[in-house]
């Protein structure tokens, strides 16, 4: 069963598609790479449909997420009474994709000792969780994914060069929407489509003058982000012809957006305390996050340790 929103005819994502049907069939790791939005988790879906595991479970990490001080217990599972709080046994996620797929979204969130341990199970198969004597042979396809230059920072020493190129065995590399616009009027079609279904509502239509400001925008959020403004239209505008006014004024005039929102913060003509601030945007950093410092880093444009020297600066915890 294909997944129902990898639609397009581009050739550069039709080649992706293609490679993907043809190492399904394989036990291969896969390292799917691409900006925010551009479907990567749907083509890992895609994978493990198409691959003989299919009828195995197809666990998603979204390794963000993971409470650094978890990452492990949640990855590889624990016994009971290995850690305060652990009051029974739990097998972790790679058991529980046995037999099937792991998607592991954010990979390069991953805190470097975990990394080693992945590495590890790439290598030998062998998941050994907290408070284990031994480890367990677990048969489980790994298929990977960021949106970050992995390579870059592979260079900076903030991801393993060796777990890296184990990972790397089959890349799929998916376009951005901008270098793909000519699907653009397929992909509305099919989420206006669906989402009218869903919503029990006649469908908007697309006059050409529309289509022209979507296909001259640049799309950041990429597919996500035209499948969010689908519905938007199709919840405001059933049943009618759509103008470009009707659009959000980020794509009707995304310079001039762009423009209102450069240089926003103005020094207040007394001053501030840099101290002050700076802590403070760190706290806002890891609350919004919900304490994950890798994520947190990235809201404020920092490398990782750079943050962990921020954070032991202002004295947080």
């Amino acid at each position: 069963m294909d997944s129902p929103d990898l639609v397009g005819e581009s050739p550069p994502f039709l080649s992706v598609l293609r490679t993907a049907r043809l190492v399904a069939a394989s036990d291969v790791t896969l390292f799917i790479q691409g900006e925010s939005g551009t479907g990567k988790e749907l083509l890992a879906r895609h994978v493990h449909q198409q691959s003989p595991r299919a009828e195995r479970p197809l666990i998603s990490v979204n390794c963000a997420a993971l409470p650094e001080t978890l990452v492990e217990s949640e990855l590889f599972g624990h016994r009971k009474g290995s850690f305060t709080g652990a009051d029974q046994d739990y097998p972790g996620r790679f058991r529980a994709a046995a037999g099937g797929t792991l998607f592991l979204d954010e990979i390069s969130e991953l805190p470097l000792s975990m990394q080693a341990k992945l590495l590890r199970f790439l290598e030998s198969g062998e998941c050994q969780g907290l408070g284990e004597t031994s480890p367990a042979v677990v048969d489980v396809r790994i298929v990977a994914a960021t949106n970050r230059n992995i390579h870059e920072m592979v260079q900076k020493g903030e991801f393993r060069a060796d777990l890296y190129y184990r990972l790397n065995v089959v890349p799929l590399l998916l376009p951005p929407l901008r270098e793909r616009t000519g699907d653009l009027p397929l992909l509305l079609e099919h989420f206006t489509s669906r989402l009218s279904q869903q919503h029990g509502v006649t469908p908007p239509r697309y006059g050409k003058p529309i289509l022209k400001v979507l296909q001259r925008y640049h799309w950041p959020g990429n597919v996500r982000e035209l499948r969010n403004l689908c519905e938007r239209l199709v919840v405001l505008f059933s049943d009618q012809e759509l103008e470009p006014e009707n659009l959000p004024p980020e794509i009707l005039n995304p310079e001039k957006t762009k423009e209102q929102g450069a240089g926003e913060f103005v020094l207040p003509a007394e001053g501030i305390r840099l101290d002050s601030l700076e802590r403070e945007l760190i706290v806002q950093a890891l609350s919004r996050t919900g304490g994950n410092r890798s994520r947190a880093a990235r809201l404020l444009g920092l490398t990782r340790d750079t943050f962990l020297y921020r954070m032991r600066k202002h004295g947080i915890e």
